[in-house]
């Protein structure tokens, strides 16, 4: 048979149908999207994975670094928007951090209360709106489009795609060496044994102030990329993501089983991309979109579950054996 031409007909199932051009499309939209969304499952992989804290205010701070970002890119300055909402998420990881370590909060709590604050911080930042709209604010998208429109015109459709390339890299390389620094060590000890790293006379705590404030300046440089990627930020542009991440970090462990940084990194960038290509064929077949937090929740369910289940299924099965014999008996 002949190849699909441009114009060609998919069968999705159900009524809907599409054109390979629109697929294409939305295949490249969420490649972009996931990639995005994989900053901050990096951002989780350092704080949870490696230190054994879950943040919970990587919501508000995902919203924090869209809002200051948007703001900083509204004012004219696109480059600088991202530095900018970086070190939002840093003070945002810090506060967060400080509640844990030096003022006897406990880390879930901690994460909530911080979380609550900055629905009100980010309403102030947006100067009391809801939403800011940069559909006339140059971004680094438009303007490295620009540029590869000058330069190398066939790069021009993958133009946002090969930015958010280049983001994903430099802070996936910069993690894998982080790690393998002393001060990368001492995270991933902390998070191992508690007791060894305070009898090697380093304070845990510090560790997870300089954990934290590292995580949450990629959390929010995942949120500035966002506001610029879909030019606007509403105040709800974060929530749901802390599930989202956990889900895509869940997968990633799924598919990529080796324990070195590589890999494990890989692993969570991956698994951002086939959670939100999971998302995509969910909004594609129709699901309503109030059933797509239920979505994410079953994806996470199912994340955490089926390992649990596939390592257990021996000690089941001998179960199951042991009471059908003597019930033979």
């Amino acid at each position: 048979p002949a190849p699909f031409g441009a114009g060609e007909t998919l069968y999705l199932g159900g009524n809907t149908t599409m054109t390979l051009s629109a697929a294409l499309g939305l295949g490249q939209t969420a490649l972009e999207l996931g990639l995005i969304n994989s900053l901050t499952v990096l951002a989780l992989f350092l704080s949870y994975s490696m230190l054994n804290v879950c943040d919970l205010s990587t919501d508000g701070c995902f919203t924090l670094g869209a809002c200051v970002g948007a703001v900083v890119a509204i004012a004219g300055h696109p480059w600088l928007s991202l530095p900018a909402a970086m070190c939002a998420g840093v003070i945002s990881g810090f506060v967060t951090a400080l509640l844990q370590t030096r003022m006897g909060v406990e880390s879930l709590l901690a994460g909530i209360i911080v979380n609550t604050g900055l629905y009100s911080v980010n309403i102030a930042v947006m100067g009391g709106a809801s939403i800011l709209n940069m559909n006339k604010t140059a971004t680094i998208f438009t303007i490295f489009r620009g540029f590869l429109d000058r330069f190398c015109p066939a790069l021009v459709p993958q133009s946002r795609l090969i930015v958010i390339i280049l983001f994903v890299l430099l802070v996936c390389l910069f993690l894998i060496v982080f790690l393998k620094t002393r001060l990368g060590l001492a995270i991933r000890a902390t998070g191992s044994n508690v007791i060894m790293v305070e009898n090697s006379s380093i304070d845990p705590a510090d560790i997870i102030i300089i954990t934290l404030m590292i995580s949450g300046g990629l959390c929010a440089l995942s949120g500035g990329l966002l506001a610029q990627y879909q030019k606007s930020v509403s105040i709800d542009i974060g929530s749901g993501i802390l599930t989202i991440a956990l889900a895509s970090l869940l997968i990633g462990r799924g598919f990529v089983r080796k324990n070195s940084l590589t890999a494990q990194a890989c692993g969570a960038v991956l698994g951002a991309l086939i959670f939100r290509i999971v998302y995509m064929l969910a909004l594609r077949l129709n699901m309503k979109a109030y059933m797509l937090k239920l979505v994410s929740a079953i994806i996470v369910i199912a994340a955490i579950s089926i390992p649990y289940l596939k390592a257990r299924w021996p000690l089941i099965k001998r179960k199951i054996a042991h009471r059908h014999q003597g019930g033979a008996q």
